[in-house]
């Protein structure tokens, strides 16, 4: 079968957020780019799709807001969780933003929202159905990466390589990158349960002993994330459809017993391997790693998009002039870690408390009740409520748009 080759100057593995958020501000810049998605589409269900205020601000800063907002999605500005008999309550106010909410939409919207405004500009390629296969490289440095397609191989020679082709990255193992794994007590079991009005409208979690129900509404119906021990899967459905949805009514805090037929079989339910880890170093000579290829988070906060977002701003407004200018260097891609390594590293601490202190414990079925912690019973104080409403919806340290527009 014959090879076909391209060059151009920046080379985009994955679609994701970060993917097409970078390709999209790079292009905006004046950089000619080309990123690849190994699938036609972006139509993957139970992805993350929980838009903060950080992300929603960004759209503002480029002036996509309102355009953003006229697609499908639901807003809330707090969040609600009963831990056994406690209830805790993180409300998102005295935020320094335009939108002070949390905006739910699917993230296959979210991606062809900035893949449409990528191509208005002449420098922006998005090649679908094209997967990273392999890197290419000359003494010692990347050069460029080879993908298959449908029509056979594809070499593209770039400047610089970004890898974001998620937490299970091919390029990642190819580059043979160290990762700290930094553990994960749980995974998550999808499905959806149809919403109906008297239900109310916030966010339910609740964790008992032995069992963790998180639901988000999206209008029509809830997006439910059913916390299981890590690697218990297999066991719970050995158990049996009609266990899990005694189960799901069991734990839900109001009367689902008319839809939990809804869940047919187990092909209504997808399971999600929850892992958190770090890549020690990001970067060599040609290439970085960024997102969830630099860093899986756990879905706690449903932070992953945003922190994959706020990742892409960094890195194109670090890139941007040395790629038009063809001087990056490894100081320029060390620039880039440095600025986003330490607010991953403390987001994953947090995460990682959560897991050890409610989650893990709770996922034990010791019979004991969980209890709030302490700290969080203090986070509903008047005067520090705002502390974690911001955590949330700005991340530890915001990034904002400093790359211009050039046509």
């Amino acid at each position: 079968m014959s090879v076909a080759s391209i060059k151009t100057i920046c080379c985009i593995a994955g679609g994701g957020p970060a993917g097409i958020m970078l390709g999209f501000l790079l292009a905006r810049a004046g950089v000619t780019v080309t990123v690849l998605e190994k699938h036609k589409d972006f139509l993957r269900d139970f992805r993350g799709d929980t838009v903060h205020p950080s992300t929603l601000e960004m759209m503002h800063e480029l002036g996509l807001l309102d355009d953003f907002l006229k697609l499908p999605h639901s807003k809330v500005d707090h969040v609600s969780m009963q831990i056994g008999d406690d209830q805790v309550r993180i409300a998102l106010v005295g935020l320094p933003t335009v939108c002070k909410f949390i905006a739910f939409m699917p993230q296959w919207d979210f991606l062809n929202f900035l893949a449409e405004h990528g191509k208005k500009y002449k420098t922006f390629d998005l090649r679908m159905s094209t997967e990273a296969m392999d890197l290419i490289q000359e003494s010692g440095r990347v050069v460029g990466l080879r993908a298959k397609t449908n029509e056979g191989e594809l070499e593209i020679h770039a400047d610089l390589v970004v890898g974001c082709d998620g937490r299970h990255s091919t390029l990642r193992e190819r580059a043979g990158f160290a990762s700290d794994n930094l553990g994960a007590p749980m995974d998550v079991m999808w499905f959806r349960l149809e919403r109906k009005d008297k239900d109310g409208e916030e966010i339910v979690g609740h964790i008992e002993s032995g069992r963790m129900l998180v639901m988000l509404n999206r209008d029509a119906y809830w997006q439910c994330a059913f916390v299981i021990p890590k690697g218990s899967a297999d066991a719970v459905k050995s158990r049996g459809i009609d266990r899990f949805r005694a189960t799901i009514g069991e734990i839900v805090p109001f009367d689902v017993s008319d839809r939990l037929r809804e869940i047919k079989s187990w092909d209504d339910v997808k399971l999600l391997t929850v892992a958190v880890d770090i890549l020690r170093r990001w970067y060599k000579s040609g290439l970085i790693y960024i997102g969830d290829a630099a860093h899986a988070m756990s879905p706690i906060g449903g932070v992953g998009i945003n922190l994959a977002v706020q990742d892409a701003v960094a890195a194109a407004n670090i890139l941007a002039e040395p790629l038009r200018l063809g001087k990056v260097t490894e100081e320029t891609l060390a620039a880039i870690q440095r600025r986003r390594e330490f607010p991953t590293r403390v987001t994953q601490r947090l995460q990682l408390t959560l897991q050890n202190r409610i989650i893990g414990p709770a996922m034990q079925g010791t019979g004991v009740r969980p209890k709030a912690p302490l700290v969080m019973k203090m986070m509903q104080w008047p005067l520090l409520r705002r502390i974690p409403g911001r955590v949330v919806a700005l991340g530890v340290r915001p990034e904002h748009i400093r790359t211009p527009e050039i046509r």
